[in-house]
């Protein structure tokens, strides 16, 4: 991952990926809703220009997001850190609409060689996927990610409304690290990564789970500044 960004490539997230490796399908199964990545994922579709390219960043297995934006004829890349999950995205949303790389956000750059160099988008989708990641590696993600979008493009971002930084949590039967920010905090962050937020919205969810506790979820619809 580029040092421009100050985003450290170097750490070891295996033990993220391999929790979600083993949740595999149990993750819609305890997630069936998604009211508010559905909401989101459309209000994305609907103000992306026709026919785009977008970057979706922890597409886990395709659903509901990667599918909402190739149904709307839009090209998507979608990245993951586990293998299991994109196994399902792939027969989830098949070729050519969609393409799934196995790569860590802190591998992806506009372009060099290797399958980290993705290019730029119009727009990206990043739903919970920050969360995954330590607070201090989440404003120099920000950056990377408005360095992989056109100007003017898209985000659509995501994160659970919580004061956390690198906490470990049960999680369907496994144990992963989250962060989280309360609204005010995540406003500003996203605001000193470089983007103007358009919309927010934010919805109370109780997964079907019982070891997955209530959230709230938070939607942030963002232009690049």
């Amino acid at each position: 991952m580029s040092e421009e960004y100050g985003v450290r490539g170097g750490r070891d997230r295996t033990g993220q990926a391999e929790a979600f490796d083993a949740i595999g399908a149990a993750y819609d199964i305890a997630f069936p809703h998604k009211e508010g990545q559905l909401a989101a994922g459309k209000r994305l579709v609907a103000e992306l220009p026709a026919g785009s390219r977008v970057l979706d960043v922890g597409c886990g297995t395709g659903l509901p997001t990667a599918r909402q934006l190739t149904d709307a004829g839009h090209t998507v890349l979608g990245v993951d850190l586990s293998a299991g999950m994109l196994d399902l995205a792939r027969g989830n949303v098949p070729p050519p609409a969609a393409e799934f790389r196995r790569l860590d956000l802190a591998d992806l750059r506009i372009d060099g060689e290797g399958p980290g160099t993705v290019g730029q988008f119009d727009g990206i989708a990043c739903f919970f996927a920050l969360l995954m990641l330590p607070r201090e590696e989440i404003p120099s993600a920000l950056r990377l990610l408005r360095s992989l979008l056109r100007p003017g493009g898209l985000l659509a971002l995501s994160m659970v409304e919580a004061d956390l930084d690198d906490a470990a949590i049960p999680f369907l039967g496994h144990v992963i690290r989250v962060s989280g920010y309360l609204r005010d905090e995540l406003r500003q962050v996203v605001r000193d990564a470089g983007f103007d937020i358009a919309h927010e919205e934010s919805y109370a969810y109780a997964p079907a789970s019982t070891d997955a506790p209530p959230e709230h979820q938070l939607f942030l619809h963002c232009r690049r500044g």
